[in-house]
C-alpha cells in the first residue's frame, strides 16, 4: 500500500490524466490490482523507475481490478477450528466463466496464506473436505485457498469434446494459458491463478495477506506450482508440490494437455 502511493503520488505530480487513475483507484477495493501490478513492476524492473506507468496501463488496470473485485459473492461459511472455511464465486474476465475458489481464514488478523492447487478431476472442494489441512493451518496461523482446476462453461456453451476424458477439458486446466481455438477462450487458468485469484483473496478476505503468499499443489496442481513458482520466484516465499507432474512434455498427461491447449 505504501508503495501504491508513492507511486501514485509521483504520477500525479507529472501527469494529470494518471491523478484521475489515481482518485478511481482509491476507490477500489483496497487498490488490489495496482498494489499486484507495483510489485510486478519492482520485481522485474528494480533499476528503473519504478513510477512509469503509462495512464492508459494504470487506467486499463484499475478497471479491471474495480470490475473483478467487486462482483466476489460469498457462497457459504463454516466455522472450523477456531477459523472459518469461505467459498466464494466471481466473474473471471480471464476464462470468462464465473469461478469459484475457497478460502480458510484462521483466527488471526493479516495471516500470510497457501494456495492449493488440486490435481485432475477435483474442484476446489476436495482439499477443503478431505485434506484436513485446517486444523494445522489454525495453529500456525496460515490461511489456505483452495481455486478450482478449470473453468466450468455451461451446457451451452460447452466446447467440443471438454467432458469426453478425465484428463483433458473439465477439471483439466492444468494451470495453463491455453493457444488453441477455442480453448483459449477459457482455459487460461496460469493468468487466472497469478492474476486474479489474488485480488479476489484480497477483496473477499481482508484478514488475509495475501502479499506475503506460498503455492503448493498435488499431482497436475503440483505442475501447476512448480511452473508457477518457477515462473514468479519473487512472488512466492515458497514453492512445493506432492507427486506432481514435474516431466509434462515425457508422459501422456502432460503431452495431452500442451497438444490440446
Amino acid at each position: 500500500i505504501t508503495a501504491s502511493r508513492k507511486t501514485c503520488g509521483r504520477a500525479i505530480r507529472t501527469n494529470s490524466f494518471i491523478c484521475i487513475a489515481a482518485i478511481v483507484c482509491r476507490r477500489a477495493v483496497h487498490n488490489s490490482r495496482l498494489q499486484l501490478c507495483l510489485l510486478q513492476s519492482q520485481q522485474h524492473s528494480p533499476r528503473r523507475h519504478r513510477s512509469m506507468l503509462t495512464a492508459r496501463r494504470l487506467l486499463t488496470l484499475t478497471a479491471t481490478g474495480a470490475r473483478a473485485l467487486s462482483a466476489v459473492t460469498k457462497l457459504s461459511t463454516n466455522n472450523c477450528f477456531g477459523g472459518q472455511w469461505r467459498r466464494f464465486q466471481f466473474d473471471s474476465s480471464t476464462t470468462g466463466t464465473p469461478m469459484v475458489f475457497s478460502v480458510f481464514v484462521p483466527p488471526v488478523q493479516k495471516a500470510p496464506c497457501l494456495f492449493y492447487l488440486s490435481g485432475l478431476t477435483c474442484t476446489d472442494e476436495n482439499f477443503v473436505q478431505k485434506a484436513g489441512a485446517a486444523r494445522r493451518a489454525a495453529e500456525l496461523g496460515i490461511a489456505l485457498v483452495a481455486p478450482d482446476t478449470s473453468p466450468r462453461l455451461p451446457e451451452d456453451r460447452r466446447l467440443p469434446g471438454e467432458d469426453d476424458s478425465y484428463d483433458f477439458g473439465s477439471g483439466a486446466g492444468f494451470y495453463v494459458d491455453a493457444t488453441n481455438y477455442p480453448w483459449s477462450q477459457y482455459y487460461n487458468m496460469y493468468s487466472f491463478v497469478t492474476q486474479e485469484l489474488p485480488e479476489a483473496v484480497m477483496v473477499a478476505c481482508p484478514e488475509v495477506d495475501v502479499q506475503t503468499r506460498s503455492i503448493t499443489g498435488h499431482s497436475m496442481g503440483g505442475h501447476g506450482a512448480l511452473t508457477i513458482g518457477l515462473k514468479q520466484p519473487a512472488v512466492w516465499r515458497s514453492v512445493s508440490a506432492f507427486s506432481p507432474i514435474c516431466n509434462p512434455t515425457k508422459v501422456p498427461w502432460g503431452q495431452k494437455a500442451f497438444e490440446g491447449y
